[in-house]
């Protein structure tokens, strides 16, 4: 089973993402912890939110109180719904919330039947729960629960100290050795589909590789040269030809990782996870700079590729708790490049059938549900996400607002374009 923490402000968004799957049929309140229920047995957005409220006024130093953990055991574990209520509860006792109000969500939108549960950190008096490596602790509950309910382990990760993989940095010197330093071991530890995959991959350490196509005695051969790149993704070094970094950086071993990785990606549950931690961080936030940075938190890069004219062509996620790359499309229509280029490109976020409630967002979702206050829809952006310990290899080391700003720029330009 494997756990994952959000920690954030937006106590409304994480209630209405949850509700959102209810009421398309793909999940259910399965139960509540200290929390009164209702006479009907039916809730709302509003009734939940008041039940927080004690807690919250109370508070008066915590930033980020509200947490939105998700459950996840395999898939091939057949578990019922009063021992899912059990395992949500034994791990809430053991990560000491077991006095604290929170919901327990079951999700059925994805291959994997799994649980959101919404808590708060502060108790009732004001003060927080301590949280020091709670990532670490949530791991050893975890181990502990799939060996008491018979669940299959999840997979165990390498730690940050077996991924000591540093980005380049041309202007050092000696780039062939720092090169060489990740392109020789990277296929050991991450699993990759595509040529376009693995530069996604790449680039966050600051190199690309190029497949160079000819001719050897009338034969057709290809081979693969690697670059590094500056700060903003522009080549900063001469070619150097992947034989000399040895076999597993050439193209032939890499045809082959990417035929294993197709295989050993396509019964992975890390792939409905990821899908699962994406739609939730898309669902309480409305552009890339925000979308970028909760995902990061949760361990996973998301590499946005773009034409001259800004039209986004290419979305990759990169999940470093599994080490696995993926497609946007490959996750869902609401995870492609189409989808991304009309929500941030156009400002709006699109119609989509299998996005949110499963039909089309005909309605705004204010109009969806019962609130307290329409006001708190202003807050729905608020960061909601923050990670738990997850392996993020360093990057070009992004300037979110700068790839905002340069964005914005590119539309007015091409609006410009358009008047003359």
């Amino acid at each position: 089973m494997i756990a994952k923490i959000g920690k954030g402000a937006n106590l409304y968004g994480v209630i209405t993402y949850n509700f959102q799957k209810v009421a398309s049929e793909n999940g259910e309140i399965l139960g509540l912890n200290n929390m009164p229920e209702s006479f009907d047995g039916t809730y709302s957005v509003s009734y939940l939110m008041k039940c927080f409220d004690p807690y919250l006024t109370a508070n008066n130093k915590t930033e980020k109180p509200i947490r939105h953990i998700s459950l996840n055991p395999d898939p091939n574990d057949k578990v019922v719904d009063d021992d899912l209520i059990n395992i949500a509860n034994e791990y809430m006792k053991k990560m000491g919330f077991g006095n604290q109000p929170y919901i327990i969500f079951k999700h059925t939108d994805i291959e994997r039947t799994h649980m959101h549960i919404v808590t708060t950190c502060v108790k009732s008096d004001g003060k927080k729960i301590p949280d020091y490596n709670d990532h670490g602790k949530s791991m050893t509950i975890c181990r502990n629960i799939e060996e008491e309910y018979g669940l299959l382990p999840a997979t165990e990760k390498l730690t940050k100290d077996e991924l000591n993989f540093r980005p380049v940095n041309h202007k050092k010197g000696n780039i062939k050795s720092q090169i060489s330093a990740v392109v020789r071991y990277i296929p050991q530890h991450y699993q990759f589909q595509t040529l376009g995959g693995y530069n996604a991959l790449l680039s966050l350490f600051n190199i690309t590789a190029e497949e160079v196509k000819g001719e050897i005695q009338g034969q057709p051969k290809s081979g693969l040269v690697y670059f590094a790149l500056d700060e903003k993704g522009n080549k900063a070094s001469n070619p150097f030809k992947a034989s000399l970094f040895g076999k597993k950086a050439g193209m032939e071993f890499l045809l082959s990782h990417f035929e294993e990785s197709k295989i050993a990606m396509k019964s992975s549950p890390a792939k409905s996870i990821l899908k699962n931690t994406c739609e939730s961080v898309l669902a309480i936030t409305n552009s890339e700079i925000e979308f970028k940075k909760q995902l990061a938190k949760q361990g996973i890069n998301i590499v946005v590729r773009r034409n001259d004219e800004g039209r986004i062509y290419g979305v990759t996620f990169i999940d470093h708790e599994s080490h696995s790359v993926w497609n946007g499309s490959q996750l869902g229509k609401n995870l492609s490049a189409n989808f991304f280029n009309e929500y941030w490109s156009i400002g709006a976020r699109p119609l989509s059938d299998d996005y949110g409630t499963g039909q089309k967002n005909d309605l705004p979702i204010h109009k969806l549900f019962d609130f307290i206050d329409e006001g708190i829809l202003t807050n729905l952006t608020d960061n909601f996400i923050e990670g738990t310990g997850s392996m993020i290899p360093g990057s070009q080391g992004e300037d979110f607002e700068e790839i905002d700003f340069e964005n914005r720029m590119k539309r007015k330009s091409k609006r410009k374009r358009r008047k003359l």
